[in-house]
């Protein structure tokens, strides 16, 4: 916001959690890390086999899929491959203002200059190879996302967005009628995050109706717990009215007689209410 936009570089790993190298990745812990109880431990992680379709095989690259160690590996490869290469190397030789966003493969880097921006681009390929990386060609992208003039209409801009934890970061009006940076729930979160929904609600399709009840209450509170920002209350609410949709749908197939008709359903909301949209993380509460 300091510098009123710039130039966003939208990085985008190919299968980073798969690929990592594990030399390299010993090779920075050997930096950080010298108990050999914690050490040992991790070779351990690292060597476990991964079991898929009934079948046992063990991978010479990446981390436990789902592993909590998972994200905080990734965190000390890229410190090393990105952070401090960026912060060392890169920064010094720009010509103008940059700096970078990153939590474990999610990362975006913002320049003031388009050249910069472009340049880094260029030579980021190289980088990621060296330590058997690769950015994706077309998801990795630059945004010009720059301030919009005050008289320009939200139609007229000439501002991108990107993507970044979720969020789909975009030039919008506040209140005041001045341009700031809003968020709203990525196109691609949202779809996976109503998949899951639907899916749970099919496989538990016969648990009863108090059972699935709680559970989605959990989930739909998990996600306004991540999800409820400033300016993200119409996603919330189109979540919520697509997941009360979803689990319509499964009920009402329920031994394949259209057992829940929307007239019934709703009399089951009132017993058992699905939770409104709750902007949890709001600049306006103290």
């Amino acid at each position: 916001m300091k510098m009123h936009g710039g130039w966003v570089l939208e990085l985008d790993i190919e299968s980073f959690f798969d690929t990592m190298v594990h030399e390299h990745l010993r090779t920075f812990l050997d930096r950080r890390v010298r108990d050999g109880v914690l050490r040992r431990t991790i070779n351990k992680w690292l060597k476990a086999g991964v079991l898929e379709a009934g079948e046992l095989r063990y991978e010479d690259a990446g981390t436990p899929q789902g592993g909590v160690i998972s994200p905080l590996l990734a965190n000390v490869y890229l410190h090393e491959v990105l952070d401090t290469w960026f912060e060392s190397e890169i920064k010094p030789r720009l010509r103008g203002h940059a700096f970078q966003i990153r939590y474990a493969d999610d990362a975006v880097i913002v320049f003031s200059s388009e050249d910069d921006a472009r340049r880094v681009m260029d030579v980021l390929p190289k980088r990621f190879g060296k330590y058997g990386l690769a950015l994706h060609p077309e998801k990795t992208r630059l945004v010009k996302f720059t301030r919009p003039r005050r008289d320009e209409t939200p139609k007229d801009m000439d501002a991108g967005s990107f993507d970044l934890l979720g969020f789909t970061h975009f030039w919008g009006k506040s209140r005041t009628d001045s341009w700031v940076v809003k968020r709203q729930t990525a196109r691609g979160r949202f779809g996976r995050a109503l998949k899951r929904v639907s899916q749970w609600c099919r496989v538990h399709l016969h648990d009863k109706i108090a059972k699935q009840h709680k559970h989605l209450v959990g989930m739909l509170k998990g996600h306004y717990g991540y999800f409820g920002i400033t300016g993200n209350a119409n996603a919330l609410s189109a979540f919520l009215y697509e997941a009360t949709h979803a689990w319509q749908k499964w009920l009402h197939r329920r031994n394949g007689r259209g057992a829940m008709p929307w007239p019934r359903f709703m009399r089951l909301l009132k017993r058992y209410p699905l939770p409104a949209p709750v902007v949890v993380h709001s600049v306006y509460r103290t």
